[in-house]
């Protein structure tokens, strides 16, 4: 099917051929439909499937056909309210793409940056209002935001409202919306709690799941390094060697560990950035950019990211420690293959982490393959962290201990490596 069969105005099928798109992915292709319809929806998608473009574009049809746009202040009519910065401005983006040959006005809103020039669009006049949580309330308690208008509200990445505490928040938000309106609710999973929520916004929805949650993108590669937990960093230079990785994205569990990977690889010569929760929102946004305009190689970041990159033609994610949660997994992989494209999305498993494997390969209900041959075998077979005090593993094929002292300033990530360079998980 084509974006043609879809019904949709000549301004927004010209967008779109410009943006190089004609065919719908599945979910817009029954999402819209039912939106421009007019129906409440319920949909289920994991990340990477193409679900802001299935709510955006028939929201900016029906916009424009709503009625005819005059100059001057407008009242806000649509409102788009996702949990993070970085997803809030790509569904801005995404906003500005698809509307561009149309007269609609749109303005991204978020907290950790001056509210003057949110205020002075606001005053200005919108069509369409994409927020955070947090800025929003604090917006409408100063009286610079007005919901009495609305007439369609999206929430995106439901689940991760709720996993980031967000859930009252969004009840105050939704408390002010007019009783009459169209709702569209997007998420990626559907514990309880999100279908609980999900029933006090929507009004006999149609509902959409395209590609389970607990599964992961067919296309993408996915390969596994059982590895002591200390030669992770030697085996995650190993592969950065190949140089036919333009961009890699690396997922740690903890603040501090981003930044460890992330200074250890930049003494390197590789250039990484870290983005996690402690960061600014400035500095977050630059090193997104940064990682996006190919100037950062490698961006390592923990899970607020999982669903907040949206990266064309990115190539490998890499799991440098497995998430403790194995939704995250899915989330964190999806940030490759996207669009149809292919990704690699390799696994770095040590002695701790092996219960953590056990419950992702069960969750997404296949075993994930597992690369035998390289320099780093798993040394120390226990699980560590059954162990009273951890032992320290043997040293591989020459690697210096990370438990040795040293003068030199390149410790954590040696100079040279080592080992053979190793690469046989590409094409596995």
């Amino acid at each position: 099917m084509s974006f043609e069969k879809l019904n949709l105005i000549q301004p927004i099928l010209k967008a779109l051929k410009n943006e190089g798109y004609t065919t719908p992915t599945p979910i817009q292709e029954q999402a819209i439909p039912l939106v421009l319809a007019k129906k409440d929806l319920l949909a289920v998608a994991q990340t990477g499937t193409g679900k802001t473009a299935a709510f955006a574009i028939p929201i900016i049809q029906l916009l424009c056909e709503d009625r005819n746009i005059a100059p001057g202040k407008r009242e806000i009519r649509s409102l788009i309210l996702t949990p993070t910065r970085e997803l809030a401005i790509q569904i801005g983006e995404s906003f500005e793409n698809y509307g561009r040959n149309t007269p609609l006005r749109y303005k991204v809103i978020f907290g950790g940056v001056n509210q003057f020039s949110q205020v002075e669009a606001l005053k200005f006049g919108l069509d369409v209002l994409i927020a955070t949580p947090g800025r929003l309330l604090d917006l409408m308690n100063q009286r610079f935001v007005d919901l009495n208008h609305i007439k369609f509200f999206v929430l995106d990445e439901a689940d991760r409202m709720l996993d980031m505490g967000f859930v009252n928040d969004v009840k105050k938000v939704i408390a002010k919306l007019p009783s009459k309106r169209q709702s569209l609710f997007f998420s990626a999973t559907m514990p309880p709690a999100i279908v609980e929520l999900s029933n006090t916004i929507l009004n006999n929805p149609s509902k959409v799941e395209v590609t389970p949650a607990s599964t992961t993108v067919e296309i993408i590669n996915q390969v596994v390094y059982h590895i002591d937990k200390e030669n992770k960093k030697h085996l995650l230079v190993d592969i950065l060697k190949d140089q036919k990785i333009e961009r890699a994205l690396v997922f740690t569990r903890t603040k501090h560990g981003a930044n460890k990977v992330a200074e250890g690889l930049s003494k390197l010569g590789i250039r990484s950035e870290a983005i996690h929760g402690n960061k600014s929102q400035n500095a977050r946004q630059n090193a997104l950019n940064n990682f996006k305009s190919k100037q950062t190689r490698v961006l390592v970041a923990t899970d607020i990211a999982a669903r907040g990159i949206d990266i064309d033609e990115l190539t490998h994610v890499i799991n440098y420690e497995l998430p403790n949660v194995p939704e995250s997994y899915v989330h964190r992989i999806g940030r490759t293959g996207r669009a149809g494209a292919s990704g690699i999305a390799i696994a770095f498993c040590d002695a701790e982490e092996k219960e953590y494997l056990r419950d992702i390969q069960k969750l997404i209900g296949k075993q994930i393959p597992l690369v035998e041959n390289h320099p780093y075998p798993l040394m120390n077979h226990t699980v560590l962290k059954a162990l009273p005090k951890p032992q320290r593993p043997q040293r591989s094929f020459g690697a210096k201990s990370s438990f040795q002292k040293s003068d030199n300033r390149n410790a954590e990530f040696p100079k040279k490596a080592t080992g053979q360079n190793h690469s046989s998980y590409r094409g596995r």
